[in-house]
């Protein structure tokens, strides 16, 4: 992980918040033209876990970063291989289970790769199928 990463982290941790400008810093100062890793993209998934207040851009531009990264950047390219899909299921299940916003990286990794293997496959549509029933149940409740 590099300096700027580092420090950037750091500063979001001390201010227990992620906002719009900090998401500019990290997309075009921080990571525009950085190679990312498993390492960095653990720690960016860390720190959605940590802080307790983030914009909706910060889950956004992290979904996007990890789908970029999972299925086109890491080799085999469009493929979430064995060894892949472990590490993910891992990455994005640690501490009480997977955040909204990683719930959505994993299903967003299934639905864009070529081939997707069952263990990721699995997680994706286990979390999403209970998404889908509580957001059911909570429309039949405002419905009624």
């Amino acid at each position: 992980m590099g300096h700027e990463l580092r420090e950037f982290v750091d500063r979001v941790m001390d201010c227990h918040a992620i906002d719009d400008q900090d998401v500019k810093l990290l997309q075009h100062d921080i990571l525009s033209d950085t190679v990312m890793t498993r390492d960095m993209v653990d720690v960016l998934i860390a720190l959605d876990r940590a802080v307790p207040k983030a914009c909706a851009a910060f889950s956004d531009y992290l979904v996007a970063l990890v789908v970029d990264f999972a299925v086109w950047e890491n080799r085999p390219t469009g493929v979430i291989d064995r060894d892949k899909a472990h590490w993910l299921v891992a990455t994005l299940s640690v501490g009480e289970g997977p955040t909204a916003t990683a719930q959505r990286i994993a299903f967003e990794i299934a639905r864009e790769a070529e081939h997707c293997d069952e263990t990721l496959l699995a997680f994706a549509f286990a979390k999403g199928a209970g998404q889908s029933v509580a957001a059911s149940a909570q429309r039949m409740l405002l419905a009624s």
